[in-house]
């Protein structure tokens, strides 16, 4: 059996901001009516937290919830892991509606960070990432030039981005170009 090996294998950049490629990450989407009782137990069970309020991340990486939209979230956790998470929310959430999938390979996660990390993000997607706009706790989906990503700060100067796996390589480039040295704007 092959081991899994994640999109772009830990591949780095240092700019303005250092990018990195932040390996195999468990990723679970979960669909269904989030106030429902078996649906919040069931995430509860598998991540130990509750279901995040709208535009939301709680938790971390190892054990964290997104708020994706009124009936999907994304969990996070250890990628090997994901699988039998899963299985743990199927049987919690039987007899309600929902459904419960293991996209981990289908994604890739990067860490972006730097005290400029704000401006590298602000040259790519159509968003404010002011302060007062953006912080520590929020979730957003959005795009990211071309593509859909979705990102949340783990920390003032750290971004957790996902996106695609079959377009790791091209954000992993748009990234790389945003965070050139002497690309500063000073707007953060």
């Amino acid at each position: 059996m092959s081991e899994p090996l994640s999109a772009l294998n830990g591949a780095s950049h240092d700019g303005i901001a250092r990018i990195a490629e932040d390996g195999l990450q468990g990723m679970i989407i979960l669909r269904g009516d989030l106030s429902a009782e078996a649906v919040g137990a069931s995430v509860r069970a598998v991540a130990g937290v509750a279901v995040p309020q709208a535009g939301c991340i709680i938790g971390d990486r190892t054990g964290g919830v997104c708020w994706m939209s009124p009936d999907e979230l994304l969990l996070l956790c250890p990628h090997a892991e994901a699988d039998a998470h899963v299985e743990t929310l199927r049987r919690g959430m039987q007899g309600a509606h929902g459904l419960a999938v293991n996209v981990s390979d289908a994604r890739a996660l990067f860490r972006l960070s730097g005290p400029a990390a704000r401006e590298v993000m602000a040259k790519l997607c159509p968003v404010d990432f002011s302060p007062q706009a953006f912080a520590p706790g929020q979730f957003r989906r959005s795009r990211m030039a071309q593509v859909p990503a979705a990102f949340w700060m783990s920390n003032e100067q750290t971004f957790q981005i996902i996106c695609f796996r079959s377009v790791a390589g091209y954000v992993f480039s748009l990234l790389k170009v945003a965070a050139q040295p002497g690309s500063q704007i000073g707007m953060f």
